[in-house]
């Protein structure tokens, strides 16, 4: 667990400490920043620039309950940061590849994961709205600013995205769920 004692030792500079610290966050920061990258090489530096710069500007964290919420804000802040040198956030229509496959055969309801494996699909662009929106729960205002859209712009890719994702949804794992319970 990361505690007071852990980040004040990492507020001093202490490398096993940081090392605590780091073995403790990374696998989290690592699911964070996938939900936004897609290239292995990209998500690993946005991972180590997020430590870096966790490391480098702790004493700026005034609530050190909010650890870990303010680490994964720089984390996601390092994807946009990436995502920003090659995306342009203002297109989103492109076309999709439905050759996604669930994993393997679904028995039970769609899970997290599934869901999560089904953004990697959508267009950069409409992924990151939904991340930023859905799963980070930042407004349009703060998502137009953080992009430098505008506010139009970030609901209409977060609507590209449900709707893509549904397709998705519907056409890769209720269609190939159906397929296994029709064949028997």
């Amino acid at each position: 667990m990361i505690d007071e004692k852990l980040i004040s030792a990492c507020r001093k500079m202490h490398r096993d400490s940081q090392r605590k610290v780091y073995e403790l966050l990374a696998p989290k920061l690592y699911h964070t920043c996938k939900r936004y990258l897609k290239a292995e090489e990209e998500i690993e530096e946005a991972v180590a620039d997020a430590f870096y710069t966790i490391f480098t500007k702790l004493d700026q964290l005034k609530e050190t309950k909010a650890f870990e919420a303010w680490a994964r804000k720089i984390a996601v802040n390092q994807c946009l940061l990436s995502l920003k040198r090659n995306v342009n956030f203002n297109i989103y229509i492109e076309d999709m590849s439905y050759s996604a496959e669930p994993s393997q055969p679904q028995t039970a309801g769609l899970e997290e994961e599934d869901l999560l494996h089904l953004l990697t699909y959508l267009p950069e662009g409409c992924r990151t709205v939904f991340n930023l929106y859905a799963i980070e729960g930042y407004s349009h205002k703060e998502i137009a600013a953080m992009l430098n859209i505008s506010e139009g712009t970030s609901k209409s890719q977060l609507n590209v995205s449900r709707t893509k994702l549904k397709e998705l949804v519907n056409n890769v794992y209720y269609q190939n769920e159906n397929s296994h319970g029709k064949s028997r």
